[in-house]
C-alpha cells in the first residue's frame, strides 16, 4: 500500500527538511572529541540564569505550559517596544515559518524568497501548493556575494504572489543588507502581500540591525526571531515574530496549543535579562570569526563575508573531497548542495580550541 499517493499532492512532491549530517550517529562514533560546525549552535552556551530557570521548572514537568506564554512574551514587549499583541510565540521560528505560508499562500498563489536562501521558505511553500519564484541572487563578485538581491525579489512580485521570506542576515551566505534598503523594498510592496524577514541572526549584526522600526509604516511587515542561535537556547525551541496585531490575531487560529514547553518558556526569559551574557558571547562570536575568516582566506579559500556565526566558505572542485577528509577526522562542517551550492561548505564559528582544530585538519588535508 502506498500512503505517499494517500497524501495530498503538494505533500507527495515536498522533501523534508535536510538537517545536514547525523549528529547523534557521529557523536556515538567519535565520542566527545568530535567538533560540530554544522549546524550555528553557540559554543559559549547558555546563560547561567537560563540554566537555572529550567531548573526550577523541573518539578513542575506534570503541568502544562502557560498556552499564552504571557510571561515571556510580556518581557519581549518590553524588551522591543512592541505591544503584547504584537507577538506571536512558536516552537523555534521554524514553526512560524512554516505557519505564515499556512496561512496565508495557497494552491495557485506565489511565494518569493532569493535563491539562496533557507530551505525552509521553500519547503513551506511546497507545503501548502503554492509555488516559489526564487529571485536571482547578487553574483559571487558583488559585495554581498549571493546575498538577496532586493531589486530582483521586487521585480519577481507579481500579481499571485502573497508572501515573501528574505532573511537578513541570509542564511547560508551570512550576508545582510541595511534598513534603509529594506525600507525602500518594502515601499515596493504592494500592501496585501506580507513580507516576512527572518531576523534569526540578528544579535550578531554589529549594532543589532532589526526591521522592527519599520513595523509602524509597512503593517504587511513580519518579523521573526528566535532564541536558538545567539542565546544558545536550540535545543529548546523558543522562536517568536511581531506583527500588527491584526496578522498575528490571524496567525493564532492555527498556532498549536502549548507549542512552546514551560522550560524553554522559563529558560527564553531568563536569557532576554541576562544582557551581559548576550553581549559577552556576541564578541567573543565576532573574534573568532575575524581570526577564523582570516585563517580561511588565508589559505586561499574564497570566504563569505558575514554578521553571523558561520562562514560560507567556497573549496571548489576539492569540496566532496575536503567534506569527508573533515569527517573522517572528528569535525562536521555543513554541505551546501542542497542549497545550490555544491562547491561550499557552511561552518559554524566554534570557540578557540574547535576552530584551530578545524584549521589543523584543513592544514592535514593540504
Amino acid at each position: 500500500m502506498s500512503f505517499e499517493r494517500l497524501a495530498v499532492p503538494a505533500i507527495q512532491a515536498l522533501r523534508a527538511y535536510d538537517p545536514g549530517h547525523d549528529l547523534v550517529a557521529w557523536r556515538r562514533r567519535v565520542g566527545p572529541s568530535l567538533v560540530e560546525l554544522g549546524s550555528n549552535e553557540n559554543p559559549w552556551g547558555a546563560s547561567p540564569a537560563a540554566r537555572a530557570a529550567v531548573l526550577d521548572q523541573l518539578h513542575a514537568m506534570h503541568r502544562y505550559p502557560d498556552p499564552l506564554g504571557g510571561d515571556l512574551k510580556r518581557a519581549l514587549a518590553a524588551k522591543h517596544g512592541v505591544d503584547v499583541a504584537q507577538i506571536i510565540l512558536g516552537n523555534g521560528s521554524h514553526e512560524l515559518l512554516m505557519q505564515f505560508a499556512q496561512v496565508f499562500a495557497e494552491p495557485g498563489d506565489e511565494v518569493v524568497a532569493s535563491q539562496y536562501g533557507f530551505a525552509v521558505y521553500a519547503i513551506a511553500t511546497q507545503a501548502v501548493g503554492a509555488t516559489l519564484r526564487a529571485a536571482p541572487a547578487l553574483s559571487r563578485a558583488s559585495s554581498m556575494p549571493r546575498g538577496h538581491d532586493l531589486d530582483a525579489l521586487a521585480a519577481s512580485i507579481g500579481p499571485r504572489t502573497k508572501l515573501v521570506y528574505l532573511a537578513n542576515p541570509n542564511n547560508p551566505t551570512g550576508t545582510w543588507f541595511g534598513s534603509d534598503a529594506l525600507d525602500a523594498f518594502l515601499q515596493r510592496v504592494p500592501r496585501d502581500v506580507v513580507v516576512v524577514v527572518d531576523e534569526a541572526y540578528a544579535e550578531f549584526v554589529e549594532g543589532g540591525a532589526t526591521a522592527l522600526s519599520l513595523l509602524p509604516s509597512h503593517p504587511n511587515l513580519v518579523i521573526a526571531r528566535t532564541f536558538s542561535k545567539a542565546y544558545a537556547l536550540a535545543g529548546l525551541r523558543v522562536g517568536f515574530a511581531v506583527a500588527d496585531p491584526g496578522l498575528i490575531a490571524v496567525v493564532e487560529r492555527v498556532r498549536e496549543s502549548f507549542n512552546v514547553n514551560c522550560m524553554g518558556l522559563a529558560a527564553a526569559e531568563a536569557a532576554l535579562g541576562d544582557v551581559e551574557h548576550l553581549q559577552w558571547g556576541l564578541a567573543r562570536n565576532a573574534e573568532e570569526r575575524a581570526a577564523l575568516a582570516d585563517a580561511l582566506a588565508s589559505r586561499g579559500w574564497f570566504v563569505h563575508p558575514s554578521q553571523t556565526n558561520f562562514l560560507l566558505v567556497e573549496f571548489g572542485d576539492r569540496t566532496q573531497a575536503i567534506e569527508a577528509a573533515l569527517l573522517e577526522r572528528g569535525v562536521v562542517p555543513r554541505p551546501m548542495g542542497g542549497y545550490g551550492l555544491p562547491g561550499c561548505l557552511r561552518i559554524t564559528v566554534g570557540d578557540r580550541d574547535e576552530n584551530r582544530r578545524l584549521l589543523t585538519v584543513l592544514d592535514e588535508i593540504g
